[in-house]
């Protein structure tokens, strides 16, 4: 045996249909297109969901919700996950580098879910009123992207009153 010899076995493989051939093929004259219209003719094309002219389904039927587009930006993460990292100061790139949150993550909320058992420090992440207060209860301090914007308008009112 040899491999350009190969071949399928008899009758498991079926020609590629002809079509336009003749009417002895079943298929000639029309090519199984029907008669006229849109469809019948070359470049008879209409995008997706095209009804005629009438309003298409997916304009009649009511839209409902709202999809947020930073969603796919923003990742939650749990107490538990934060227990597992050996680092004291946890902030979005040691999120990425522990695998965490996905690489492409812009910004993260810490959630209350599991428990924190260690104190640790948390900068530029959002976190839960929960999971403040169970970071805060043993020993950890939070400084959010919100009290950093707070503690520099404090600086600026300080020196302009000088």
């Amino acid at each position: 045996m040899e491999l350009n010899r190969i071949k399928p076995a008899l009758g498991s493989k079926r020609g590629k249909r002809r079509v336009g051939r003749g009417p002895g093929s079943g298929l000639g004259k029309t090519a199984g297109r029907g008669h006229k219209g849109q469809k019948a003719r070359s470049g008879g094309f209409h995008k997706l969901g095209f009804e005629g002219g009438q309003m298409p389904l997916q304009r009649r039927l009511p839209k409902r919700g709202f999809v947020s587009p930073g969603k796919k930006y923003t990742a939650e993460v749990r107490l538990s996950e934060l227990n597992t990292l050996e680092a004291k100061d946890i902030d979005i790139q040691a999120l990425k580098q522990a695998g965490i949150v996905p690489i492409r993550t812009l910004s993260a909320k810490v959630m209350l879910s599991g428990k924190i058992t260690r104190a640790i420090k948390i900068k530029g992440l959002r976190v839960s009123k929960g999971a403040r207060a169970a970071i805060e209860a043993v020993g950890g301090s939070i400084e959010t992207p919100k009290e950093k914007k707070v503690e520099k308008a404090e600086k600026a009112e300080k020196v302009e009153k000088v």
